[in-house]
C-alpha cells in the first residue's frame, strides 16, 4: 500500500468499535473493496493538498463520515459531541431551537411539523414547507447537520427562513425567534359532555405513562364517556417504545408493529398486553402529512384492528427505524436499521397511513339562515309544552374543520348504538 493509503487504512480501523474484528474480516475476505478505496484516497489527498485552505486530517475524516450517511437516506446522520446531547435533549422533552422537525429533500430542509406551542408554531411555519434559506444563506449544498447548527442559537435570537409554501406564489419570509422548547408530549380535555380530546404532540419518554393517565383523569372528570378523539396530527413521531405503550393503551392485545432488517437485532415484533383503557369506547384518530413515525405505528395499529376510525389526509410516510450508535467521547451515528410494518403487513416508508374518511382542512363559515314562516311565526300556533325550543349546538370551532367532523362522527355513533336494539 502507498503510505497515504495505509494511513488511512489505519485510520479507518480506528475509528470501529471493534477495531480488531473489523482489521481481522478485512484481511480473511477482503470485503472492502481495494480499488475505491485506492480512488478515496486519491480524493483525500488532493483536498488535503490543493483546497485553496488548509483543512486537517481529523476534519476530512469526520466530514468523510458526514458524506457517507448522508448519502444513504434523509435519517441517517452523523452526530458530533453537540448533536448527541441534543438528542439526548430532544427525547426527553426539553431542548433549544425553533421547535420543528425536519428532513432533508431535494436538496432543501423539509418541516416535517412544526411542534405545539414552540416558536415556528407561532410564526406560522406548517408541515410541508421547503426552507431554501437561512437568513442570507442558501441551503441547497448544506448536509442536514450544517442547516440544524445554523437554526440553532440563543434564545431571544431571530432566524428569517424563506420557505417555499405549496399552493402558494412566490417564496416566503418567517421571522422565528429561538426559544427554549418544552414539549408537552399529551394533553387533555373534555369537547363536552360524554366526548373528550385527548392530543400527542411527540412521542417522547413517559409519552406511554402520561397517555393512560391523561384517560383516567378524563373518566374521572365525565364518568360517562362516549367516545376519544386522538389527535396524532403533525405529530413527527419520536420513540419506538412509546408508540407501543399508547397502542397497547387503547388496543386488548394483539400484533402493533414489527420490524424487519438486516441485523437479527433488527428483527422485532411488538404486542398489547389484554385491557382497553376505554373498554371498547369509539375512537376517532386524527393524522395529516405531518403526522410521522410513531404517529403512523399508533394510527396503523389501531386502523387494522379496526379499534378507530382514521379521518384526515395521507401521512408523511416515515416508515423506517433509527437506531443510536454511540461512537465514544460523546459523539455517535444515528443509523437507519430497519422497516417499520402494521400488524397487517403494510409497509409505512413512503406510502403512510391513508384515512378512512379524507377531510381536507379547510376554511368554513356559516351562511346566513333565510328568513322563512315557520309554524312558530303563524298567529295562534299550538304551543309544544313538552319539548324545550333550546338547540344542541357544536362546541368545537368551525376554524378546525377536521376536529369538528371527528366530533360529529362519534355523537353518530352513540346515536347508532343507542338505536341497535340490545339482546
Amino acid at each position: 500500500m502507498k503510505p497515504l493509503l495505509t494511513s488511512l487504512f489505519v485510520a479507518l480501523v480506528a475509528l470501529s468499535p471493534n477495531a480488531n474484528t473489523l482489521a481481522q474480516d478485512i484481511a480473511e475476505d477482503a470485503r472492502l473493496p481495494l480499488e475505491e478505496l485506492r480512488h478515496f484516497t486519491q480524493v483525500f489527498d488532493q483536498v488535503r493538498q490543493a483546497y485553496v485552505e488548509e483543512v486537517d486530517d481529523k476534519a476530512l475524516l469526520e466530514m468523510s463520515i458526514i458524506g457517507l450517511l448522508s448519502s444513504l437516506d434523509p435519517h441517517s446522520v452523523y452526530l458530533d459531541k453537540s448533536s448527541y446531547a441534543e438528542l439526548q435533549e430532544h427525547t426527553s422533552g426539553e431542548f433549544g431551537g425553533l421547535g420543528i422537525e425536519v428532513g432533508m429533500e431535494g436538496g432543501f430542509i423539509k418541516v416535517i411539523s412544526p411542534i405545539d406551542d414552540t416558536p415556528a408554531k407561532r410564526a406560522g411555519i406548517k408541515a410541508g414547507d421547503l426552507i431554501i434559506k437561512l437568513n442570507d444563506q442558501v441551503v441547497q449544498g448544506m448536509s442536514l447537520n450544517e442547516a440544524i447548527d445554523i437554526m440553532r442559537g440563543p434564545k431571544g435570537s431571530t432566524l428569517s427562513l424563506t420557505v417555499v409554501r405549496e399552493h402558494v406564489d412566490g417564496p416566503l419570509e418567517i421571522d422565528v425567534i429561538r426559544d427554549l422548547i418544552k414539549v408537552n408530549s399529551v394533553r387533555g380535555k373534555l369537547l363536552e359532555p360524554g366526548f373528550s380530546y385527548v392530543r400527542i404532540a411527540q412521542f417522547q419518554e413517559n409519552t406511554g405513562r402520561e397517555f393512560r393517565s391523561t384517560i383516567n383523569d378524563l373518566l374521572k372528570q365525565d364518568n360517562n364517556l362516549k367516545g376519544m378523539v386522538l389527535d396524532l396530527r403533525n405529530n413527527p413521531g419520536g420513540l419506538l417504545h412509546s408508540s407501543v405503550d399508547v397502542a397497547d393503551t387503547l388496543l386488548d392485545g394483539g400484533l402493533v408493529v414489527y420490524t424487519e432488517g438486516r441485523m437479527p437485532s433488527s428483527n422485532n415484533s411488538f404486542h398489547a398486553t389484554p385491557g382497553d383503557a376505554l373498554n371498547g369506547l369509539p375512537i376517532v384518530v386524527l393524522i395529516n402529512e405531518g403526522s410521522a413515525s410513531a404517529a403512523e405505528i399508533v394510527a396503523g395499529a389501531l386502523q387494522d384492528h379496526h379499534r378507530a376510525l382514521l379521518l384526515g389526509t395521507d401521512s408523511f410516510g416515515k416508515g423506517s427505524v433509527q437506531t443510536v450508535i454511540p461512537l465514544g467521547d460523546g459523539r455517535g451515528i444515528k443509523l437507519t436499521t430497519a422497516r417499520y410494518f402494521t400488524p397487517n403487513k403494510r409497509s409505512i416508508q413512503a406510502e403512510g397511513i391513508k384515512p378512512d374518511i379524507i377531510v381536507e382542512p379547510a376554511e368554513i363559515k356559516l351562511l346566513e339562515p333565510h328568513k322563512l314562516v315557520k309554524e312558530e311565526n303563524l298567529s295562534g300556533h299550538l304551543s309544544n309544552k313538552t319539548n324545550s325550543k333550546e338547540q344542541a349546538k357544536n362546541s368545537v370551532s368551525l376554524e378546525d374543520n377536521q376536529l369538528y367532523e371527528a366530533l360529529n362522527l362519534l355523537k353518530g355513533f352513540d346515536i347508532l348504538n343507542k338505536q341497535i336494539p340490545k339482546i
